[in-house]
C-alpha cells in the first residue's frame, strides 16, 4: 500500500514536471521592482522577484524563456517575447541582457587557492575584475578553446580561447578545471 502511494506520488511529480504553464500576456503582468529587479502577477499570485533563463534553444533570448523565483521554482514559460506588449518586451530583453552578462576575461593577471576557492584577479572586457570561483566544477568547458567560468555571486566570465593565454595563465586557469 506504501510502495502504491510513492509510486503514484513520483508518477504525479513527473507528470507535474512535464507539465509547461505558458504565461501570456493577458495573464502575466511584468514589472520593475524600486530595487531595479523583476517581479510578476499572474492572477492571484505575486512574484515579487523572478528571473529570466532562457530554455530552448538556449542561446536564443526571444523564445521559450523560464520565468523563476529565487529559489528556482518555475512560474511559467514565456513562448516568444513577440507575444508581449513592446514596453514589456523591452523590460524583458534588458531582463535577459542583464541575466547573461558575461565579460570576457582579456587577461589573468593572477589566480590564487585557498580553503576549496580560488581568487580570481582579471582584465576583462568589461574592465578590472576580481571575484571568488569556488572549487570543483565551476570552470566548464563549453566549447574546444571556451571556458566559462561561474563565481560565488552567480556571475558568468567566459575565456573566448585557451590557446590565446600565456603559459603562465593557462597553467594558473588549468589548476581550476
Amino acid at each position: 500500500m506504501m510502495q502504491q502511494q510513492e509510486e503514484k506520488k513520483e508518477t504525479a511529480d513527473l507528470t507535474d514536471a512535464a507539465m509547461i504553464r505558458y504565461l501570456t500576456a493577458g495573464e502575466a503582468v511584468f514589472a520593475r521592482t524600486a530595487g531595479g529587479l523583476l517581479s510578476v502577477k499572474t492572477g492571484e499570485a505575486s512574484f515579487p522577484v523572478v528571473y529570466l533563463h532562457c530554455s530552448f534553444p538556449h542561446s536564443n533570448r526571444r523564445v521559450y524563456i523560464s520565468v523563476r523565483t529565487a529559489d528556482n521554482q518555475e512560474v511559467g514559460m514565456i513562448r516568444s517575447l513577440d507575444d508581449f506588449p513592446e514596453e514589456t518586451t523591452a523590460l524583458l530583453e534588458e531582463h535577459t541582457r542583464i541575466r547573461y552578462f558575461a565579460p570576457s576575461i582579456t587577461r589573468i593577471v593572477n589566480i590564487r587557492e585557498e580553503f576549496g576557492y580560488t581568487y580570481w584577479e582579471t582584465e576583462t572586457t568589461a574592465g578590472p575584475c576580481r571575484f571568488t570561483v569556488r572549487s570543483g566544477g565551476h570552470v566548464k568547458i563549453v566549447a574546444d578553446v571556451k571556458l566559462l567560468v561561474l563565481d560565488v555571486d552567480g556571475n558568468r566570465f567566459m575565456i573566448e580561447d585557451v590557446s590565446r593565454l600565456s603559459d603562465r595563465e593557462y597553467k594558473l586557469v588549468e589548476m581550476c578545471l
